[in-house]
């Protein structure tokens, strides 16, 4: 019998299966011999390699997901920094443009040197509050021929007639601001020449000024300063063409009339109600003298005037201008191109410190006045009184003063405090059951009296050094603001806002009062700039 050395079958024989003789793949050795163990884990190794070459498995789904994900979250990653780079180029564009413009607006500005070698009050009495006089004049200089022909006149060589006065007054933390308007035809002193109507001293510096622009503004800072007792720090003048640029470049301006008005003069035409005017018509509407129920003229001319300031700063603090940047910039260029402005004044400046403030704390006013006089030579005057306008003005800085940040001075005994109790409420007996009742409380009455012009707000005057007793009768004055000024006694100014003395009886006047009508005669009303109503 022959052996076989491979197996225990016959040999080339076939093999039965489950025969365990029978050869495997792992059995073909080239060498006809057995296959190791080593040889035979390799070569199973080999063939799951090829297995999963031909099919996922679970742990390949996953790193796939996986790997998915980090794909999405580098995708999401770059679109972040794409966007993030547009927007810093948006914001660079933007304020770029913004510069660009805010550049050009004040090189565009026209200067004048109105402040230097101006004879200002020896007590500055509202300390770091800004007093910009605001001069509006007739000329037409620069006005393009269609807006020449808009207005239906022609260039008039550069009027120097100041039809409008005022004084903006800003407090220094910008919070609250009034506007102060003198009446043209008031009757003053001009410095350094005689008496005659206020808006003379501007012509009367240019031609005691050679001509000099800046000598006409230096006068009349200089008029107005001796007037109302403050120190004016800036001068803004205005062109005719100011109120007909600005209401175009913002879209035109809300008003709302009591009744028709249709006059030749001036050239209005607006129905009663609510219209939007711009161009002609808004500056037909501020320029009005005549045709007025009580024919009041200028006066009437002012509340004009106040009251289309008012508007128009409504419509721009809506922020239907600022946030727009064509209406912006139409905004400047029409102010730019209308207006001169004291060399040290920086529009910029005045902006910030004005951002925080609001149409309810914007205020108009007028100075006190007396009637009219015709003064031969000189015409129909407004007839004023200087002391009654320095105290009004008085209480105008008082009731815009800012908070101080320091904190307030300990109240002394009222039996140490010695007070004046003024009546500028124009209601009979308030100022006497005010000292009654303070009385009461402590205090020594000295006087009790009737306050030279009325006051819209009830304040506590003190001299210097005595604000202790101010805060005292402060304390039991519920809502009063105290405030330094030119009294010597600590004086009680009661105003129409209605505030008392602790224990006092309220007022009738307190108890019925409806807001002022704007077509009332000649008493200084403080309006603010949303009190606008409807107006003649």
């Amino acid at each position: 019998m022959s052996s076989y050395n491979g197996g225990t079958g016959p040999p080339g024989g076939d093999s039965r299966p489950g025969d365990p003789s029978a050869s495997s793949p792992f059995d073909l050795d080239p060498r006809g011999g057995r296959v190791t163990r080593s040889e035979r884990r390799a070569a199973e190794a080999r063939q799951k390699s090829s297995r999963d070459r031909t099919t996922p498995t679970a742990t390949g789904r996953r790193r796939h997901a996986k790997s998915g994900r980090s794909d999405l979250r580098r995708g999401f990653a770059l679109g972040t920094s794409i966007l993030a780079a547009l927007l810093a180029i948006a914001v660079l564009v933007t304020s770029g443009w913004a510069w660009w413009t805010w550049r050009g607006f004040k090189q565009d500005i026209r200067r004048v040197d109105a402040i230097g070698g101006v004879g200002q009050p020896n007590k500055d009495i509202d300390g770091k509050d800004q007093n910009i006089l605001i001069v509006g004049n007739d000329s037409r200089t620069g006005a393009s021929p269609a807006e020449l022909k808009a207005l239906g006149t022609q260039d008039d060589g550069g009027s120097l007639n100041t039809d409008t006065m005022m004084v903006l007054h800003v407090p220094a933390d910008g919070r609250k601001a009034t506007v102060i308007s003198i009446p043209r035809d008031s009757y003053v002193a001009i410095p350094g020449h005689s008496m005659n109507k206020i808006n003379s001293a501007y012509p009367t510096g240019v031609a005691s000024g050679n001509g000099s622009t800046s000598a006409g503004a230096r006068l009349a800072v200089q008029t107005v300063s001796n007037l109302t007792g403050l120190t004016i720090d800036h001068f803004v003048q205005v062109d005719l063409l100011g109120f007909y640029r600005i209401s175009n470049a913002i879209g035109g301006v809300p008003v709302n009339l009591c009744a028709p008005a249709k006059e030749a003069n001036s050239g209005i035409n607006l129905p009663a109600g609510l219209s939007v005017i711009k161009g002609t018509q808004a500056l037909a509407f501020v320029r009005q003298r005549y045709g007025f129920p009580d024919g009041l003229g200028d006066l009437d001319r002012i509340r004009r005037q106040q009251y289309f300031l008012s508007a128009a700063f409504r419509k721009l603090s809506s922020a239907g201008v600022l946030l727009n940047p064509f209406k912006l910039q139409n905004l400047l260029k029409a102010v730019s191109q209308s207006l001169y402005m004291d060399q040290s004044l920086d529009p910029l400046k005045l902006a910030e410190q004005m951002q925080a403030l609001t149409a309810g704390n914007l205020s108009f006013s007028t100075i006190p006045t007396d009637g009219f006089a015709d003064v031969p030579g000189v015409g129909s005057t407004v007839v004023v009184n200087p002391a009654e306008v320095k105290t009004k003005v008085r209480q105008l800085v008082a009731a815009t003063a800012s908070t101080p940040h320091t904190s307030a001075p300990a109240a002394v005994a009222p039996s140490s405090v010695t007070v004046d109790v003024l009546n500028g409420t124009g209601e009979d007996g308030v100022a006497a059951r005010n000292a009654s009742a303070l009385q009461k409380a402590g205090f020594k009455i000295a006087a009790v009296d009737t306050a030279p012009s009325a006051s819209t707000k009830t304040i506590v005057e003190y001299p210097s050094g005595m604000q202790s007793q101010a805060a005292a009768v402060a304390a039991h004055v519920p809502g009063a603001a105290t405030a330094q000024g030119s009294v010597t006694v600590v004086t009680l100014l009661l105003g129409s806002d209605g505030l008392q003395a602790s224990g006092a009886a309220a007022s009738t006047a307190a108890r019925t009062a409806t807001p002022s009508s704007p077509s009332s005669p000649t008493s200084p009303t403080s309006r603010t700039a949303d009190q606008a109503g409807c107006i003649y």
